[in-house]
């Protein structure tokens, strides 16, 4: 699945444990009701939002990751996440350009003189 929005935040590294890191950009969605979507980047896709800004136009390829929890009473929750997996910066559409023509152009040979002198003329009618 791809996001497609303007970057509001861009968090930095968090080492949540020794093997265990993550990253956090905020991505504000333009439709009819513009949605802020805080996506995750973890393990070696935290360096991804690094040649970004905040205001850019992107589009995030994203993973919907949900878990269940049980905590100690025994109460069964589910959470849900967003990871990202790649970006890539909007490109603002190309101005049209003239269609070139796939056959190669000549010069026209000029046109030959076919009127006759009557002079020259030896048909029967």
């Amino acid at each position: 699945m791809e996001l497609t929005g303007t970057i509001e935040k861009i968090g930095d590294i968090q080492e949540i444990s020794a093997n265990f890191r993550k990253r956090e950009l905020v991505l504000r969605t333009e439709e009819q009701y513009p949605q802020p979507i805080m996506i995750e980047f973890v393990q070696d896709k935290t360096s991804l939002p690094d040649q970004y800004n905040v205001g850019d136009k992107v589009t995030v390829g994203i993973n919907i990751r949900g878990r269940e929890w049980t905590s100690p009473k025994g109460e069964v929750k589910y959470f849900v996440s967003i990871q990202g997996w790649r970006i890539q910066a909007d490109q603002p559409a190309a101005a049209p350009t003239a269609p070139q023509s796939a056959l190669p152009t000549f010069d026209a040979p000029e046109t030959p003189d076919f009127s006759l002198d009557p002079q020259d003329d030896d048909l029967p009618f």
